[in-house]
C-alpha cells in the first residue's frame, strides 16, 4: 500500500508555479492575479479561502480578498462580480460555495466571466470539458487527477466507481476518468443515494473515487485487493480525545480499507492540498491564456 502524499504533490506543483511567476517578474510582466470573495463568516469557507490566498502569496501571485456580510444582498454581489469582471489586472474569479440562503449560487457562478471563471463552475467551461476542449477544470477533480498522473497510477480499461454526483466533484470526476486521455480511459459507473448493489459495484471496481461527505462510509468489505482509493470526504467528528474537540474523518475507513489497497489517499493531506494546486494553476493558465 503506497500514500498518496497530496501535501508532497501540490508542493511540487506550487514550487514548479513560483518559478514562473518569478520568471514574469524578471521579464517585467504581469504576474496572476486571484480575487477571492467571501461571503458571511462561516468557519469552513474562511478556512479554505485563508488557505487560497495564502498560496498565491507562496507562489508569488497577487491576490485581493474581498470579505461581505452574510446579509450582503444578491444585486450588490452581481455587482462586484461584474466590476471584477471587467478589471484588467484581475485573472482569476472565486466566490467561495456555501451562498447565504437569500444568494442563488446559480445566478452568480453564471455572472462570472468564463475566462477568469478558475473554479470551473460556469456552464461554458462545464460544456468544454465534457467535449474535451480546454477549459478551466473544477479545482478538486482536476487535483485528483493531477495525482493520478503524478503517481503514474494506470487507469486505462480499469473499472471505476465514482461515489457522490455532485456538479462540483462527481460529475465532472466521472468524466475526467472516462475521457480518452491519459490519465482516463476508464469505465465509469457513476453511484449516487439511489444505486443498487453500491457495495457490489465497490468490490468490482479498480479505483473509487468516495465524494459523498458520510465519515468512514467505505468500508473494507467494499473494495477489493489492489485497489485504488481516493477520498475526497472531510467531515468534523466530535472526538473528546483531542483538544480541539473534534477529529476529522473522509469518507473511507482508512484504518481498515488501507491494508487492502495498492494506492490511496489520507485525510487529511491527500485531495485538500491538491486541490489548492490545481486553483493556483487555473489562475496561471487564465493570465497565459489573456496573453
Amino acid at each position: 500500500m503506497q500514500i498518496l502524499d497530496g501535501q508532497f504533490v501540490s508542493r511540487l506543483i506550487k514550487e514548479r508555479l513560483k518559478m514562473d511567476a518569478a520568471a514574469l517578474v524578471s521579464e517585467g510582466k504581469k504576474i496572476p492575479h486571484l480575487a477571492a470573495v467571501l461571503v458571511g463568516n462561516n468557519g469552513a469557507s474562511e478556512t479554505y479561502v485563508t488557505a487560497k490566498v495564502k498560496a498565491c502569496a507562496e507562489i508569488g501571485f497577487k491576490s485581493t480578498m474581498l470579505r461581505l456580510d452574510d446579509s450582503v444582498s444578491e444585486s450588490k454581489l452581481l455587482s462586484i462580480i461584474e466590476d471584477l469582471n471587467g478589471d484588467m489586472d484581475v485573472d482569476g474569479i472565486l466566490v467561495q460555495l456555501p451562498l447565504p440562503k437569500h444568494i442563488s449560487d446559480e445566478r452568480i457562478i453564471l455572472a462570472i466571466d468564463p475566462s477568469k471563471d478558475v473554479d470551473g463552475f460556469h456552464p461554458v467551461n462545464v460544456g468544454k470539458m465534457v467535449l474535451g476542449s480546454p477549459s478551466f477544470i473544477s479545482a478538486t477533480p482536476h487535483g485528483i487527477m493531477l495525482l493520478i498522473e503524478h503517481y503514474k497510477i494506470k487507469t486505462a480499461g480499469k473499472k471505476a466507481a465514482v461515489i457522490g454526483r455532485s456538479n462540483i466533484v462527481g460529475r465532472p470526476m466521472s468524466i475526467l476518468l472516462s475521457t480518452n486521455t491519459t490519465p482516463g480511459n476508464c469505465t465509469v459507473t457513476l453511484c449516487h443515494s439511489h444505486t443498487h448493489n453500491l457495495k457490489d459495484i465497490c468490490a468490482e471496481s479498480d479505483i473509487i473515487i468516495a465524494a459523498l461527505g458520510k465519515p468512514e462510509f467505505l468500508r473494507a468489505d467494499m473494495v477489493k485487493e489492489g485497489a485504488v482509493i481516493i477520498d475526497v470526504g472531510i467531515t468534523r467528528v466530535p472526538d473528546a480525545t483531542k483538544k480541539s474537540g473534534f477529529a476529522l474523518k473522509g469518507d473511507v475507513a482508512f484504518a481498515e480499507v488501507s491494508p487492502k489497497c495498492s494506492f490511496i489517499t489520507p485525510v487529511p493531506g491527500g485531495v485538500g492540498p491538491m486541490t489548492i494546486a490545481a486553483l493556483m494553476k487555473n489562475t496561471f493558465t487564465a493570465l497565459k491564456r489573456k496573453y
